[in-house]
């Protein structure tokens, strides 16, 4: 769950609206007083004034009522990472109309920044997994959100900077992993050669902790008795990532004899 225990502080806030705009509902038939003897000689217009008043209350409170309404749903969007798609039916969306009637309003501008902060949570995961396109899209998305949060030129450093690292990237056939091929088994002790090449970190990424299990331990199997370091990591993908030392020269190919 992408929210924190400020989500509590979020629903309070809102809660507190529903009950004010709930108190609206619950005074749509209004008591009239006793008359007051003196107010019958109060002049006509102060009495068209005091309605007007009145009116005012009343489209006040329906405000409130739309904002809460509003930032409810925003909030739920934000929780099931409905950030910009689909369109109108998304958080940012929900934000944007409620800075359109509050332009100050604290929840919706903090409610933009947590969108920031996610789209450049997933461009982080998507980098550490290879899947540099997909990264690349989650900070333009972040960017189109707010192009002056100062984070998004750290995420695109951090980005070009995975890019450059010159480690090598393989992602399988989901239904290949499914049944455990014979073409994937011995794609990954192709993978292995090379993690042992090059001395190179695992990084697995798979769609469930048992699949990513059979990833490793095939590729420990292949690995003639070398001990492989590595990570597993759930995602809707398989990928392996093979992080390479500092230093590490992948153009000349595994096995090939140095120039």
């Amino acid at each position: 769950m992408f929210w924190s225990s400020s989500k509590a502080r979020w629903l309070a806030r809102l809660l507190l609206v529903s009950v004010l705009a709930g108190c609206q509902a619950g005074n749509d038939e209004q008591v009239v007083p006793e008359p007051d003897p003196a107010a019958a000689e109060a002049p006509v217009a102060e009495v068209v004034q005091g309605a007007e008043t009145v009116q005012e209350w009343q489209v006040s409170f329906r405000r409130q009522r739309l904002l809460g309404d509003l930032l409810y749903d925003a909030l739920q969007a934000l929780d099931q990472d409905r950030l910009l798609i689909p369109v109108n039916d998304n958080a940012y969306t929900r934000y944007r109309r409620v800075l359109a009637l509050d332009p100050e309003n604290d929840l919706a501008l903090e409610g933009l920044q947590r969108i920031v902060a996610r789209y450049l949570e997933l461009a982080a995961t998507a980098s550490r997994q290879g899947r540099f396109a997909a990264a690349a899209e989650y900070i333009d998305r972040a960017r189109f959100v707010d192009r002056d949060d100062p984070a998004i030129v750290a995420a695109e450093k951090a980005l070009e900077a995975d890019r450059n690292s010159g480690d090598l990237v393989f992602e399988l056939n989901l239904d290949q992993l499914s049944a455990q091929s014979d073409y994937l088994v011995e794609q990954l002790a192709d993978i292995a050669e090379q993690a042992v090449e090059f001395e190179a970190f695992v990084w697995i990424t798979a769609p469930s902790d048992e699949k990513g299990r059979w990833i490793y331990g095939t590729l420990r199997e292949r690995a003639n008795g070398y001990r492989l370091r590595g990570n597993i990591e759930l995602g809707g993908r398989a990928i392996i990532r093979l992080r390479l030392p500092e230093g590490a020269d992948t153009e000349a190919g595994p096995g090939a004899e140095p120039s």
